[in-house]
């Protein structure tokens, strides 16, 4: 009897298989039921030894197993070009192979790393309803002869069922994995929103605000303001003489440079606890960041230690800037050097670790933005950036209002001139402003 007539099922029961698998493709929302409910169907369909359903990952350009009948590993990932199934992928069409060896296009290193014998191959594209393509079924060494035409048709009539199965699996997967991702982010924004001063300290004859807006759902800077007391630092609401004030901008946007900045505020909190002066506390904490940063990676930064005693700020900026002091008295601003570069880059000796001493005079604002606000890009794709001269008039129109009023019109301007509700850059402001 002919090899076909012999493999043929009969064509009444392969209908009735194949509407029975159709029907279970139908219920299953699990990709990996997907994956093994269409290997276990070809395998009914198709005497063989093995079945191997790759899936199309387009934006790496691979094909990929989940899972793999007679594979000890589903951890396969090929290039969709590589090979009969990348042959296939390219091609979209069927291809059947009657002596893989005798074939330029396969791929004999899994052969002779498992020991395994490929004779036969059949390899079908799994191509949703519009023509996209979603995988490779990847059929091995028919139990009798080579595989048919018959198998061909049996197996492109799976395949179609099994291409809308594996594509609607994988949207549930992905919307899944971005709701737990999303989930993840909140409550990284929650702990970075609650790392955040929850009050503004209480110093006679000085106003304080401190304000951070994101550029993505978590940001990469930090700000705190910290009351100290004769004990070290103090409750928020504690009235003080003193307080450490401070900006942290970690390189990039989102979840990683929030961790470093935060990273960043945590060590001076804790530095501060021991009452180490700014220099020491800046240095010790670059120390641990060097440590600490994958390469490319640093936080510039500026501290602040006010001091209503003596009516001084004393500054210092590690690669943070531009800082400016607004003088009431003539209308003008002054400049704050940079004292050292962004940390986590390099050791910082003497050099870097001297300190600027601001005298603050009634009016004067001390004015520390990142650069959110002074990069912001101009609306509509242009070259421009709402620049420092646009913050100097803003500050100047307002410089009786509170620093609350002043931020939030700040924020307001900056997102005005760039025409979006976020600007490309997280924008942090400490701003501190004696009254008399």
């Amino acid at each position: 009897m002919p090899m076909q007539e012999l493999d043929a099922p009969d064509e009444t029961q392969a209908l009735t298989k194949l509407l029975a698998v159709s029907l279970l493709l139908g219920e299953c929302t699990d990709l990996d039921e997907v994956l093994n409910t269409v290997i276990d169907a070809m395998r009914s369909f198709v005497r063989c030894e093995r079945v191997t359903v790759f899936v199309h990952d387009p934006k790496s350009a691979l094909l990929v197993t989940r899972v793999a009948h007679g594979l000890s590993s589903s951890a396969i990932r090929i290039p969709d070009t590589a090979g009969i199934a990348g042959a296939c992928a390219q091609a979209r069409k069927v291809i059947n192979i009657k002596d893989a060896y005798a074939d330029e296009r396969f791929d004999r290193s899994f052969d002779a790393a498992t020991g395994y014998r490929t004779r036969t191959i059949l390899a079908v594209p799994l191509l949703d309803d519009e023509g996209v393509l979603v995988g490779v079924a990847q059929i091995l060494n028919r139990l009798e002869g080579s595989f048919s035409e018959h198998d061909e048709l049996v197996v492109r009539s799976l395949a179609a069922q099994a291409a809308v199965a594996v594509r609607r699996a994988t949207l549930i997967e992905d919307r899944m994995e971005r709701m737990r991702m999303q989930d993840e982010i909140d409550v990284a924004r929650l702990i970075q929103q609650r790392s955040f001063p929850q009050g503004v300290p209480s110093i006679d004859r000085y106003e304080l605000v401190g304000r951070s807006a994101p550029s993505q759902e978590v940001g990469g800077d930090a700000f705190d303001l910290v009351p100290l007391g004769d004990l070290g630092v103090a409750p928020i609401d504690f009235p003080c003489e003193r307080a450490m004030l401070l900006i942290a901008d970690a390189t990039g946007h989102g979840v990683g440079p929030a961790l470093s900045s935060i990273q960043t505020r945590g060590m001076i909190r804790l530095a501060l606890r021991f009452g180490h002066p700014l220099a020491a506390i800046a240095r010790q904490v670059n120390e641990q960041l060097i440590e600490d940063l994958p390469s490319g990676r640093f936080v510039t930064a500026w501290l602040g230690l006010l001091d209503a005693r003596s009516d001084t700020l004393q500054s210092f900026s590690a690669g943070q800037g531009p800082i400016y002091v607004y003088r009431r008295a003539s209308d003008s601003f002054e400049s704050i050097d940079t004292n050292a570069p962004p940390m986590g880059i390099m050791n910082f000796d003497e050099s870097f670790c001297a300190t600027q001493t601001v005298q603050l005079e009634s009016g004067d604002v001390f004015v520390a933005i990142t650069d959110g606000y002074y990069e912001a890009p101009e609306a509509g794709g242009g070259n421009g950036q709402f620049g420092e001269e646009r913050v100097f008039e803003l500050i100047r129109a307002l410089r009786d209002a509170p620093l609350a009023t002043i931020v939030d019109e700040l924020d307001r301007s900056v997102l005005a001139y760039h025409g979006a509700p976020f600007t490309p850059d997280d924008r942090t402001a400490v701003l501190v402003r004696r009254s008399k």
